[in-house]
């Protein structure tokens, strides 16, 4: 028995099931640093690690962040003992995920700084403080469903991450930015597998891979000088790199994409900035201008130009002199489609929309569309009766929505589903599906953000649209990014930040086929999100081991 017990201590000095390998080696190390952590240790560990995890999004696109971001937040968890602060850290772990990623809100305030600029140091930290609390249901359901640290802690994790990154999308009008799937985006390829799960899909098998290397310290595992204990993680990362490959094929290897014809279009970025956007001194320089820009020469004339949002800031629709200039800097035979506001009813019922109009060349309104998904603080002030503060735009008077996404038929051009800003970011919320148009615009002014991150994230997501809807997407921005993006979100012709200038380029061709996506929607992910979220609870309450 003496000499058992002497071997077992030697050969076992690693481990004791339910304890933490002591043998060394840095992940064990690092994890058990991360688990011992209390107080605002533990909160500053789980803000910083959220913070982390947005430089793998647009613009930084630096992927490996996100093992040590979802792999870190799992530690934490498992240092936690009681339900309350399980959901502290998956609290603070938000508040930092949605603070880094949305710090440029603060430049908006800054264009009225005698107004809401004292806001622009509480902004990005309020914002956050509405969707930080969607980071609670993963984190309470990672440590709570499953009894013990494994993979089948690190499939929950997954599962309900994309069930609140949906639920984000809708609740409270909602806000799916920075979704993780969009961390993608740094090349054509690795996009292409939202044609079949979405941006949702995509984080879903993101969150389990980056992940999955927590379970390298789990106590409950083989011996870590053994191959088991990267089992999982390999599976993980080999699903991933499966999904990418299928992804890359598809790319390669799908139908040309021709262009439509008798169509050239020329989207108009004059570059103007904010503060001086809405004078009322300067509004007749400013279309004026526009209009100009519009009717450059250039090597192959434009059939149809397109501006920004609210081009005009102004009720152009009621105003025959500016519409017969625009009309006159208007291809003949074409539109010049251009965001502008517009209104009814008296002062004492007035209501305001965020439009899109069409102008044919003698100045006549030819198509319009009204923004139907608004901005909460920007366009509308939630709870007005409780506050006297105006929204950012156009002050006390809120606009009013649209009546949906509508599929428009304009003169010359194929079906198009008119996007205005941030509708755009809406996985499966963006064309109907009993109509299916042959494009999609897009028409923004990120003006408001300044040079930051904000810009390059709402771009990545119009590319995402583009490759889950298979239709080319035409995105027309005040200060940029413009572009011409195929049914397979690549930028065919573009124009950068902060320039000003006009881009050309033909209207390429929808794909015939609708991707699985564009068919389905979120009718696939989401119970596949559900699923599998159930299938961990299963197996971590479960007796046997999920994976080695």
């Amino acid at each position: 028995m003496a000499l058992a017990g002497a071997g077992a201590r030697r050969v076992g000095s690693g481990s004791l099931a339910g304890q933490p390998y002591s043998g060394g080696g840095a992940i064990v190390r690092v994890s058990g640093w991360l688990r011992q952590l209390k107080g605002w240790r533990r909160a500053l560990a789980a803000a910083i690690l959220g913070a982390a995890a947005v430089l793998a999004l647009p613009p930084v696109y630096a992927l490996p962040v996100l093992i040590v971001a979802f792999t870190g937040l799992l530690w934490l968890l498992e240092g936690t003992a009681s339900v309350r602060a399980s959901a502290i850290v998956g609290l603070l772990f938000g508040l930092g995920y949605f603070t880094a990623g949305l710090y440029w809100v603060a430049n908006a305030l800054l264009t009225k700084p005698e107004e809401f600029g004292w806001l622009a140091p509480f902004a990005p930290l309020g914002l956050a403080a509405i969707l930080a609390p969607f980071c609670i249901v993963p984190a309470l359901a990672a440590r709570w469903l499953t009894p013990r640290p494994g993979a089948a802690r690190v499939i929950v994790l997954a599962g309900s991450w994309t069930l609140a990154e949906w639920l984000r999308s809708w609740m409270l009008t909602g806000f799916p930015w920075n979704l993780v799937g969009s961390a993608w985006t740094f090349a054509d390829a690795t996009m292409q597998p939202a044609a079949w799960i979405g941006t949702y899909g995509l984080g879903l098998i993101t969150v389990l891979a980056a992940a999955m290397p927590a379970v390298l310290a789990d106590a409950g595992r083989a011996d870590p000088r053994t191959g088991r204990r990267w089992r999982a993680p390999a599976a993980a990362a080999a699903a991933l790199a499966l999904v990418m490959v299928a992804g890359a094929i598809r790319l390669w290897s799908g139908e040309a994409v021709g262009v439509v014809d008798g169509v050239r279009l020329r989207l108009v970025q004059p570059n103007i900035d904010q503060s001086i956007k809405w004078r009322r001194d300067l509004l007749d320089r400013h279309l004026e201008d526009q209009a100009m820009m519009g009717a450059w020469p250039g090597e192959e004339p434009p059939t149809h130009v397109i501006w920004s949002e609210v081009a005009a800031p102004m009720f152009i629709t009621e105003d025959p002199s500016r519409l017969a200039l625009i009309g006159r800097h208007t291809p003949p035979g074409g539109l010049t489609v251009l965001g502008t506001l517009r209104r009814s009813g008296d002062a004492d019922a007035l209501q305001l929309w965020n439009s899109v109009v069409a102008i044919d060349s003698e100045g006549n309104v030819v198509g319009d569309y009204d923004k139907a998904h608004l901005v909460p603080f920007g366009e509308y002030m939630p709870l007005r009766w409780l506050t006297n503060i105006g929204n950012f735009t156009v002050g006390f008077a809120d606009f009013s929505a649209g009546p949906g996404i509508a599929t428009q038929s304009w003169p010359g051009l194929p079906p198009v589903s008119p996007l205005i800003c941030y509708e755009v970011i809406f996985p499966a919320a963006v064309a109907r599906r009993d109509q299916r148009p042959h494009w999609l615009l897009n028409l923004t002014n990120d003006g408001w953000y300044g040079h930051s991150a904000g810009p390059y994230q709402h771009f990545a997501a119009s590319r995402l649209r583009a490759v889950e809807e298979g239709l080319p997407l035409v995105r027309v921005a005040n200060t940029g990014i413009s572009a011409i993006i195929d049914p397979y979100g690549r930028v065919v012709e573009r124009l950068g930040l902060g320039v000003r200038g006009v881009v050309d380029g033909d209207l390429p061709e929808r794909l015939d086929d609708a991707p699985l996506y564009a068919r389905t929607g979120n009718a696939l992910i989401l119970p596949l999100a559900v699923a599998l979220t159930i299938f961990g609870t299963l197996k971590g309450r479960s007796k046997s081991s999920l994976i080695g």
